[in-house]
């Protein structure tokens, strides 16, 4: 389950913020995670509420936006959306695809007291 170490790096990021801009508790993230990353957004929730008790965002909601998986299509010569890494292009069923986006996790915005 690497959603644990994911969630502790959130977490950590959670922390520094906290102690650079001077805030005590986290009541919101926003967390942005690409449809093809490889995270379960079950498990991230369940692993972020067992790794901020005790911190600044204990308590705090988990709030997850998908991003849509896309990759460039070298037969078609265009951006197609991606369902799964290995697919094929949903326009021309070749499997010359270059993932362009969705395999990202980040952290959008915190909201804080």
């Amino acid at each position: 389950m690497h959603e644990m170490s994911l969630a502790e790096g959130v977490l950590q990021l959670i922390e520094d913020a906290a102690r650079k801009d001077h805030f005590a508790k986290v009541t919101t993230v926003w967390l942005e995670i690409g449809q093809l990353s490889g995270v379960e957004p079950e498990a991230m929730v369940f692993c972020f509420d067992a790794v901020t008790r005790d911190s600044v965002a204990q308590g705090a909601r988990l709030e997850i936006m998908t991003l849509p998986g896309t990759a460039w299509c070298m037969a078609c010569a265009e951006t197609v959306p991606m369902a799964e890494v290995f697919g094929q292009c949903p326009q021309c069923g070749g499997y010359q695809l270059q993932v362009t986006g969705g395999t990202e996790m980040r952290v959008k915005e915190l909201e804080v007291e």
